[in-house]
């Protein structure tokens, strides 16, 4: 009883912080231009395009193929290349893919059993429970989900609203 109720709050409360994340990153390039998208502060930055690029791809890497013994394909440095002046994609192709990875990851996730949260995997050159690997994906795109959102707001000079209509200055009740 305990460990199915134990399994059930880690699969909910990993894809509510998944999905919270999901539309952060949505919200935040609805405010930029195609151009902002892509610009990168220096050599040291990332663009926003190519954070979603590498989103995608830690996503097919960790969940899909270390989840779900899908093939892993993924290029990781290929997802830095800087696009500026060559052929990019739009912020719809770009934005699909990510929507499809990101309905493909829940989907997946709320599929996890506990046995699959037990068990150990190969990912990256690392070995990680089904556990770790869900709480590496959620840690990297709360992350970079920080850094996209920092990028817009210094570029808009707004607040973004991830937390209208909430009061964040409501203090813990002791019992």
């Amino acid at each position: 009883m305990f460990q199915s109720a134990l399994h059930k709050e880690i699969i909910s409360q990993s894809l509510l912080r998944f999905h919270e994340n999901h539309l952060r990153v949505d919200r935040c390039v609805e405010y930029l231009t195609d151009d902002e998208i892509w610009d990168r502060e220096n050599e040291f930055s990332n663009s926003v395009g190519n954070l979603i690029i590498h989103l995608i791809g830690n996503f097919k890497q960790y969940i899909m193929s270390g989840l779900r013994n899908e093939d892993d394909s993924r290029n990781r440095i290929s997802e830095f290349i800087p696009l500026q002046g060559i052929e990019r994609p739009g912020r719809d192709v770009l934005m699909d893919e990510f929507h499809e990875t990101c309905e493909r990851v829940k989907e997946i996730m709320r599929t996890v059993t506990l046995d699959n949260l037990i068990e150990y995997h190969s990912v990256q050159g690392f070995k990680l429970s089904g556990f770790g690997i869900i709480l590496n994906v959620v840690e990297h795109f709360s992350y970079h989900t920080g850094q996209i959102a920092s990028k817009t707001k210094a570029l808009r000079n707004q607040d973004l609203g991830f937390y209208a209509g909430f009061d964040l200055n409501v203090r813990n009740i002791r019992n």
